[in-house]
């Protein structure tokens, strides 16, 4: 039973240190771009989208549909490198230990 409770507090102890790492990856920010940086996107470490910078050179009433599919380039890469840095913070925690929902 001993180690059963030690094997708990450890794990209790990995949850604290994951649960800070996400906290501190919160305010962080990754930047993406799309049509050769016409097209910026800022995501935080919530994944969520802060800022969208776009060219004025890439707006052309003629083609909405470039302009669009760039900034969903762009927002998808942004989402992408947040999860990537969230990740991050969480397996230098962990030691790239695989724990559920996390």
């Amino acid at each position: 039973m001993k180690g059963f409770n030690q094997m708990m507090k450890q794990a209790q102890e990995i949850q604290a240190k994951v649960l800070k790492a996400q906290k501190e990856v919160e305010s962080q920010t990754v930047e993406a771009e799309a049509g050769g940086g016409m097209v910026k996107v800022v995501a935080n470490g919530r994944q969520r989208i802060v800022e969208i910078k776009i060219d004025p050179e890439v707006v052309n009433p003629d083609d909405i549909e470039m302009l669009q599919d760039l900034v969903t380039a762009a927002v998808n890469k942004a989402m992408d490198n947040a999860q990537e840095m969230v990740a991050q913070a969480i397996n230098k925690v962990t030691g790239n230990l695989k724990i559920p929902g996390f």
